[in-house]
């Protein structure tokens, strides 16, 4: 139920944060499967793979979701990282 002069975000401090990775190959499709359970993740917003530009890019909220946890979901998936690519900021405030 909405209120008047309420907004439909439930939280009006998300801090968007974008981190893009390069890739060694390309990704599997076990890869992208694992990555798709991932985007049911709380906090991430979405995620990006630029097969041409060999990279791979999340969009999260950073006050629910780390840096971290995202490379955690990388290793667990077995996604082949080179490294991070720079820079990394804030997108927007919400």
């Amino acid at each position: 139920m909405a209120f008047p002069g309420s907004s439909c975000c439930y939280n009006a401090h998300m801090t968007l944060m974008e981190i893009t990775y390069e890739l060694q190959s390309r990704l599997q499709p076990e890869q992208l499967r694992a990555l798709a359970s991932f985007a049911n993740t709380y906090g991430l917003r979405r995620f990006r793979v630029d097969e041409q530009a060999n990279r791979l890019s999340f969009e999260y909220d950073a006050s629910r979701l780390k840096e971290t946890e995202v490379e955690h979901v990388l290793r667990q998936a077995k996604i082949p990282v080179l490294r991070r690519v720079e820079p990394v900021g804030t997108i927007s405030q919400i």
